[in-house]
């Protein structure tokens, strides 16, 4: 027996079939099966680049949603269908398993994020820190709703520490997930706001802007946490997926999307 993540985006399918142009190695005994994976934001970029050597790697698919961590964990505590759940935190995975609903076993920090400040206007932020907060003026700043992301809940922090939560309260506009906050940016509807590093190679072509990538120390880790669901037991795509994330390339790829590597 073996023992050892509102709305969603729209789903991904990614199946074996994109193995079939993948380099080729060594594929499992079992079947090719497929994982549904619930994914929270920050990390979809990275996940749909990483799925189909995923595909290539091992015949298994993998179904793809994604929302903020706090939508998908209220999702899978009404017995949402999914095998994996790739969170923004280590709480809601853990809150998992003590109600019994995942794997024993199976819960690992797959990655550890980063935030950054943007703006779509060119060298608006790159002063960073204070200075930068400062040239927004009159405008809005967008933020993850801390309620559900902790992306916003790292964001609020950050405004915190350096002294601007309280003073921007009547500027600041709450999107649902990181996703949402950087459609506000790109956009327009804010001057700025804090999203995922993670997010950054997806900036609009000719509205790249400015990027302060906030220091570590402003806020506590963000600790991603993934793990396997009940329902997942029997799935070998699910098995397959937990191990692929903690392969030492895919470890390094992660890296190269803005996330520091889990450090136990």
């Amino acid at each position: 027996m073996r023992q050892a993540a509102g709305r969603l985006l729209p789903v991904l399918v990614l199946g074996a079939a994109l193995a079939a142009g993948g380099p080729a190695g060594p594929r499992p005994a079992a079947a090719s099966a497929e994982a549904t994976v619930a994914v929270a934001t920050n990390f979809l970029l990275p996940l749909r680049s990483l799925a189909g050597e995923f595909a290539a790697r091992t015949g298994h698919s993998l179904r793809i949603s994604s929302g903020s961590t706090g939508q998908i964990f209220a999702q899978i505590t009404n017995g949402a269908p999914y095998d994996v759940f790739l969170s923004a935190d280590a709480a809601r995975p853990e809150r998992l398993e003590v109600a019994g609903l995942t794997i024993p076993g199976t819960r690992r920090t797959y990655a550890l994020g980063r935030i950054a400040l943007w703006s779509a206007d060119p060298g608006r932020v790159s002063a960073g820190g204070a200075a930068a907060l400062a040239t927004l003026g009159g405008g809005r700043i967008a933020i993850a709703n801390p309620e559900v992301a902790p992306y916003g809940v790292a964001s609020q922090e950050a405004l915190e520490r350096l002294g601007f939560w309280e003073p921007f309260q009547d500027r600041l506009v709450r999107g649902i997930n990181v996703g949402q906050v950087f459609q506000f940016i790109g956009t327009g509807n804010a001057a700025m706001g804090f999203i995922a590093q993670s997010q950054l190679a997806a900036r609009p072509e000719g509205r790249e802007g400015s990027v302060w990538v906030v220091p570590a120390g402003l806020h506590g880790p963000i600790r991603q946490d993934m793990v396997l669901l009940k329902r997942a037991a029997e799935n070998d795509a699910a098995f397959a997926f937990l191990d692929f994330l903690a392969e030492p390339d895919i470890l390094a790829r992660i890296e190269g999307f803005g996330y520091s590597a889990p450090t136990d």
